[in-house]
């Protein structure tokens, strides 16, 4: 057995990298994209050759195997292994040299191929190859692989590209690669010039051969090139250090023409016959994986062929060629480069998407990428639908049909003993039928453990034995990535699935995508790494998902390395404390909870829900963190403080320095946060002001016989905790422009009750019991969601939907009731408590010392929560003002009916505008899946809308003021990831506010950003995308933030007011009035 402890300690005295052996490192590289799982010993960071070299050294002489991997993208099962794993992706990342004149470029393994592109560019040149994780992928995996992409119909594999490359062997040798035998280990030549006959005969002729070593690239009238047989040896050979690959001019201009056919076999067979038009690509996919085809062509499949050219009239002559060449059912021709990007998002992100069939079964990898001649195509997919139907399987195709090279996801049932055999079965009928087509049963992601069981089958045993041979001379102790290509471990061992449990596991969250299962929901990241995209969104589009990797660039902050830790915690083997790990922990605690993966990840993970998850298992029966009662507890705090009208003497203590010193360390805030200053006026009370007066108005009206006028569109507003008591001017602004496009806006109730109807139905108003009932608040629950406090979560929840539950209520529910319970106050209309016009203000009392310290017991008062809390009756208080007398209700036989039935067409129940894009998303989709048995969550729900959404639903004929300015800033990471921000862009359109806003995400993100220890990783994730956007923006540019969290986010680090979108259109609207 190995000496881990003296292999770690030698190890580190050998190497200038990091070292890791903890459970964390070793846990993040368990997996790559594949089906596969292997626990290593331990990860080195490597930072040059030297340590690429002296890590062979010392694994070397104490037998431990070493595999080396890029970004761990491979699906095949080739970046996952028992020994030490070599990461190439935090030092030796560089781009060495870029010649423009020799259009070459010197890489180091680590270089994420976008990071070439992007250097390469402003020359008009690129690296041919893109597969479709080029935001993630390395040059070095690339070589390893042998990876080639959409464009390979034009530019060929990453074999085709390379000119040189820099290796090191097991034993310590330093080689430089190329043609003409260079760099050819001793007995190399030897091997191939025995063998020539079999060489020369022995390998399928067609684009994409991936599959076995690549012998063939030394034959003499191949020029003996070592460097290109090198290729796709899937680091079994040696390492590489660094490489040199040819760039290819880029075309200035693209087209795009997207072709559409009834099914893949149609598109397949119409794809040979388009390569004789000299397309940039011909790549294909089913209608299965498009879930919504809108801007697609009619079909049940399509090509999308890519053209190109000097100028855009050019590519697009070229683009009109191929439609008019082509036997289509339709086709689309797009040239505007952003809808082609578009377009090319849905084909990228086939290979998460493909991990869900239509009816939500889970599909998995296997047989990713086979290929045969593209001539060949339409006939093997008719015949690999027929296998797939024989075995009971179905799976989507998709690929590069233009090269003959098909991906698919197949629901195998990989989690027992009965699935797993099928698995076997099917892959090895499978491998036969593509031998029969004569092709190759890797395509472009290797053969790894996936598909090297089966080499025989394609190559023969004899060939085989030549690929062992070839491993021999180069790596004698077999101590590179053993097992693969070679005396390969079985396809069906390893599997990841097996490790997990298989009973659902007693979870808070309902999980409706995934059965109610988190173990299912774990599962669900497959390892494709879009996470790990860093840098501006650029060609990808704009995204969020992950700022903090891209803060940190570190695995284990991105969405994957956190579902790989989540795994191993289920798993049991690895992680071994379950939800009190702090492995998981640690790894979560710089999760901002942005959703961004909700909605950017390929297979839709939710690390947001999943941390919460965790963090009420983790913290039950503990204390928490400060910051979860600071932070989390802040609806309690900002209440009390409404209540006793302290607003101001908070504010006056937050800016004496030694007192918010004081402040912040008690909460567990940063010391370099600022604490924002409280409202003095809470926005509800304003509100209140606002609609005595309004009921005055139609008091006065109704007596003098006046017809009372009522918008004929009417809404609700939600009160959160950030409009009500720290921006209140963005709820003014709203109510402002709401009523300004003929939307009623009226305050949700503070008590509950229930419908109350005429005897003919109509409806007349919501009866509540003030004497019997408590006051009460509508909460979205978000700050003890994000904190992960979802006992405390579900019950303030359960407790606005018993305040809100009379306006939930469809009319079907509603029976006609014409009498009034004496003890009830009927509202003269709905939605309004007309209350006193000198009632004091009244709070909730919160049943907690506001002087005792967070995380200490709230007094023992039945419901302390603060959102339905009896009003404070003090044992000794002075005799309340007498109420005033109360008007004359209007008769109703003589003055018009106040009714809203009577004058408008608004449809009950009635939507409810939340202005906060966090308490929306949490409202809309955190809410139905916490409560998941209460139909009362689904219903308040759909009838969230965003500020925007209430604008173009309620009011679509309404013209915003001409605003005529530009903007910048940043959409709300939650609006992005849950609710959309079409109605944001087109509102914004319409007001003439021109620019687009940044992706990313502003790093404050509620309490994350407000934390001890996490203020850089929150800087750093502002300066990513969003501060650099505000600092480059010009002087007159509007700075649109929707969220309080970027608002103060921006003001703390760069000295600029974002403001709310209705802001903006108030202030344009006051402008107009003037």
């Amino acid at each position: 057995m190995t000496d881990l402890a003296g292999l770690e300690t030698e190890l580190r005295g050998a190497v200038r990298g990091e070292v890791g052996f903890d459970v964390t490192s070793r846990a993040l590289f368990t997996m790559d994209a594949s089906n596969y799982r292997r626990v290593p010993v331990g990860v080195v960071a490597l930072r040059d050759a030297d340590d690429v070299a002296a890590v062979l050294e010392v694994c070397r002489t104490r037998g431990v195997p070493v595999v080396a991997r890029g970004g761990g993208t491979s699906i095949a099962g080739q970046a996952t292994g028992t020994g030490v794993v070599l990461d190439f992706t935090r030092h030796l990342n560089r781009l060495v040299d870029l010649d423009p004149a020799t259009r070459t470029a010197v890489v180091q393994p680590g270089l994420v191929l976008d990071r070439l592109q992007e250097a390469a560019a402003p020359h008009g040149l690129r690296f041919g190859p893109d597969p479709s994780t080029h935001g993630r992928c390395t040059l070095g995996g690339m070589i390893g692989n042998n990876s080639c992409g959409s464009h390979s119909v034009a530019w060929g594999t990453t074999a085709d590209n390379v000119r040189g490359l820099d290796v090191i062997t097991a034993r310590g040798r330093r080689l430089r690669l190329g043609q003409d035998w260079a760099g050819a280990p001793e007995g190399l030549r030897e091997l191939v010039t025995g063998d020539l006959a079999r060489l020369r005969t022995g390998f399928p002729e067609l684009p994409r051969r991936i599959s076995g070593y690549a012998l063939d690239a030394l034959l003499p009238e191949k020029d003996a090139d070592v460097a290109r047989s090198f290729c796709g040896s899937e680091g079994t050979l040696g390492i590489l250090t660094e490489a040199t690959v040819r760039l290819v001019e880029s075309p200035p201009a693209r087209a795009l023409a997207v072709l559409g056919y009834a099914d893949e076999s149609a598109a397949a067979e119409a794809a040979a016959g388009l390569l004789a038009l000299a397309p940039l690509t011909v790549e294909g996919m089913a209608a299965d994986l498009v879930p919504s085809p809108a801007g697609l062509p009619r079909g049940g499949a399509w090509l999308f062929v890519e053209t190109g050219g000097g100028t855009a009239a050019e590519a697009r002559a070229r683009a009109e060629t191929v439609v008019r060449a082509a036997d289509v059912l339709d086709a689309r021709l797009v040239t505007d480069p952003a809808a082609q990007r578009a377009l090319w998002r849905i084909r990228e992100d086939a290979s998460g998407t493909a991990t869900r069939m239509p009816d939500g079964r889970e599909a998995w990898p296997g047989w990713e990428d086979c290929a045969v001649p593209p001539a060949r195509l339409g006939a093997y997919l008719r015949d690999f639908r027929s296998l797939l139907s024989a075995h009971g399987l179905h799976g989507t195709p998709y690929g590069h049909f233009g090269d003959g090279c098909i991906h698919v996801r197949i629901d195998f049932d990989l989690l027992s003993e009965a699935g797993v055999a099928r698995f076997r079965r099917f892959s090895e009928e499978l491998a036969g039928l593509v031998v029969a087509h004569g092709g190759s049963l890797s395509g472009e992601h290797g053969d790894g453990q996936a598909r090297a069981e089966l080499l025989p089958r394609m190559y023969g045993q004899e060939m085989v034995a030549l690929f062992e041979r070839a491993k021999r001379v180069w790596d004698p102790d077999d101590l590179l990535n053993p097992g693969m290509l070679v005396r390969p471990a079985p396809l069906d061992t390893n599997l990841r699935f097996a490790v997990l449990p298989r009973e659902p596991l007693p979870v808070v969250f309902g999980y409706p995508a995934d059965g109610g299962d988190f173990s299912a929901a774990v599962r669900r990241c497959v390892g494709v790494a879009k996470c790990r995209t860093a840098g501006p969104s650029g060609a990808s589009g704009a995204s969020v998902m992950c700022p903090s990797f891209r803060a940190t660039g570190e695995e284990e902050h991105s969405t994957r390395g956190r579902a790989r830790l989540l795994h191993e915690m289920l798993a049991g083997e690895l992680v071994t404390d379950g939800w009190r790990s702090t492995e998981v922990r640690d790894a979560l605690d710089l999760c901002l909870s942005c959703k961004g993966c909700r909605s950017d990840c390929p297979v839709g993970v939710d690390m947001a829900t999943y941390k919460a998850e965790f963090l009420h298992h983790h913290y039950a029966g503990r204390r928490r963190p400060a910051t979860h009662y600071s932070m989390g507890w802040l609806p309690r705090w900002l209440a009390w403080t409404s209540r006793t009208r302290t607003a101001g003497l908070a504010n006056a203590r937050a800016s004496v320095r030694p007192l918010a010193a004081l402040a912040k360390r008690l909460g567990g805030i940063a010391p370099e946060r600022r604490i924002p200053r409280l409202a003095t006026e809470p926005f509800s009370r304003w509100e209140r002001r606002r609609e005595r007066g309004r009921l005055r108005a139609w008091r006065a009206d109704a007596r003098a016989g006046r017809r009372i006028d009522l918008p004929r569109r009417m809404a609700f507003l939600w009160p959160d905790t950030f409009t009500e008591h720290l921006s209140p001017s963005v709820g003014r602004a709203a109510v402002r422009v709401l009523e300004a496009a003929g939307v009623g806006v009226m305050a949700l109730p503070t008590r509950p009750g229930r419908l109350l109807r005429s005897a003919d139905g109509e409806l007349r108003g919501i009866g509540v019991f003030p004497w019997r009932t408590r006051r009460a608040r509508a909460c979205c629950g978000l700050t003890y969601l994000s904190t992960g406090q979802l006992d405390r979560a579900r019950e303030v929840l359960r407790r606005t939907l018993d305040l809100l539950e009379p306006l939930l209520l469809l009319p079907s529910d509603v029976e006609a009731d014409a009498e009034v319970e004496a003890d009830a106050e009927v509202e003269a209309v709905q939605g309004l408590e007309p209350e006193p016009d000198r009632e004091p203000d009244r709070e909730p009392d919160l049943g907690v010392d506001p002087d005792s310290q967070p995380g200490s017991a709230p007094k023992s008062d039945p419901d302390p929560d603060p959102e339905s809390s009896p009003d404070p009756e003090p044992e000794s208080s002075p005799e309340p003002e007498p109420e005033p007398e109360p008007e004359p209700e209007p008769d109703p036989e003589s003055s018009p009916d106040p009714d809203p039935e009577a004058d408008g067409d608004f449809p009950y129940p009635l939507p409810i505008v939340v202005l906060e894009p966090s308490c929306a998303a949490a409202l809309r989709v955190d809410l139905p899946e916490l409560l998941p048995d209460d139909p009362r969550a689904a219903r308040l729900a759909a009838r969230v809308l965003t500020f925007a959404e209430a604008l173009e639903r309620l009011a679509p004929d309404w013209t915003p003021p001409h605003l005529d300015r530009p903007v910048t800033g940043q959409t709300h990471c939650h609006q992005h990831a849950v609710l959309g921000d079409a109605p944001d862009r087109r509102l914004r359109a319409a007001a003439a506010l021109t620019g687009d806003l940044a992706g990313g995400c502003c790093g404050l993100a509620g309490d994350f950003g407000f934390a001890k220890g996490h203020f850089e990783v929150s800087r750093a994730c502002a300066e990513e995308q969003l501060l650099p956007a505000v600092r480059e923006a010009d002087p007159d540019t509007v700075v649109l933030a929707d969220g309080f969290s970027c608002r103060t986010q921006l003001e703390q680090l760069a000295g600029v007011r974002g403001r709310h979108l209705a802001e903006v259109l108030a202030e344009g609207l006051e402008r107009e009035a003037k």
